[in-house]
């Protein structure tokens, strides 16, 4: 059922963000591109670390013209240390659909917003909210656990019935007339205020209205998938002035980037050790092994000599960048 109090809820969150809200450089601006930038950046990505790259991002594709005319490997590379490459390629993918069918202007309406390769629900949200103050609902992680408490449910937000019910609050408690204040202010509720762990439930706008009996029991998620162990054998070959890499090919997780040629257990028995790696991609937690190889090593097909001059304009996955960054490249 609707809350019975959302008009009051709604007004509450905004009067809270607009003295409270945080200065977020896409959030003074409403220019469509520029917003959808910084949402594609900040899906599974911090604010601290999408700060210290959107505006020198901006600059250097101010426009979807400026994306659309980027190659591949220009727009994979502004985009390392970001993570999740298959975002920048949407994003390239939507410049070219707004150059092309749509004259480089960035559509304003719903459902032409929506045609836009790689754009979903939450982004079509926010576009119209966050660049036209359109009344359009948009739900994220800080959004579903807000509204866990405020309606003390136990529903899986995770799962089909959980999703369904936060996107269907969404739509009833938008704020009409400043969906834009009030949308941040349901995000940025969950970020400062309605926290995972030890929720400021005494300064929260809309604590009048929350019925969870034990907020730190809400959200309900379903349980999380197990985490797998790999491990990677690669090597480090130079001859002269180049580098031996292998370029990802089509549908693997790091499309179009390079990577350190990778080995196996035998093949790897005789090489000297040169550094451990470990890092972890969603559900995996990795070790990398990187060995010397010999300077006339064979190279397996998809992989080849590159300039080291030119190592710092290849795109590469961030884990290969800093290991080669340790080995003084």
């Amino acid at each position: 059922m609707p809350h019975p109090h959302a008009t009051a809820i709604a007004q509450a969150l905004v009067d809270w963000f607009t003295a409270h809200g945080r200065d977020y450089p896409w959030r003074r601006t409403t220019n469509p591109w520029a917003i959808l930038v910084s949402e594609i950046m900040l899906q599974q990505t911090t604010i601290p670390t999408v700060l210290g790259r959107y505006e020198a991002w901006m600059a250097q594709f101010p426009t979807p013209a400026h994306l659309a005319a980027a190659t591949e490997q220009e727009a994979l590379r502004s985009w390392e240390g970001l993570g999740y490459y298959r975002r920048v390629r949407a994003l390239k993918a939507a410049a070219h659909a707004i150059t092309e069918q749509f004259n480089g202007h960035f559509p304003e309406s719903e459902a032409d917003i929506r045609s836009l390769p790689g754009i979903g629900d939450y982004t079509v949200g926010a576009v119209l909210s966050f660049a036209y103050n359109r009344a359009a609902p948009l739900v994220d992680a800080n959004v579903s656990r807000v509204f866990a408490r405020l309606f003390n449910d136990f529903t899986p937000i995770d799962s089909p019935a959980g999703r369904r019910l936060h996107w269907q609050w969404a739509a009833e408690m938008v704020h009409l007339t400043n969906p834009r204040a009030y949308n941040s202010a349901l995000m940025e509720l969950g970020q400062t205020i309605c926290t995972g762990s030890e929720p400021k439930c005494l300064t929260c706008p809309i604590r009048t209205w929350c019925r969870a009996e034990v907020p730190e029991a809400l959200p309900v998620k379903l349980p999380k998938k197990a985490v797998t162990a790999l491990e990677h054998r690669d090597i480090l070959c130079v001859r002269g002035d180049s580098i031996l890499l292998e370029k990802q090919s089509e549908g693997k997780r790091h499309e179009g980037m390079f990577r350190l040629p990778r080995r196996s257990e035998a093949e790897t028995a005789d090489l000297p050790l040169l550094a451990t790696q470990k890092y972890s991609i969603t559900r995996y937690k990795v070790t990398r092994r990187l060995y010397r190889a010999d300077a006339d090593c064979t190279p397996s097909p998809g992989e080849q000599w590159l300039p080291l001059a030119e190592l710092q304009n290849i795109p590469l996955a961030s884990p290969d960048r800093k290991i080669l960054r340790r080995m003084g490249y």
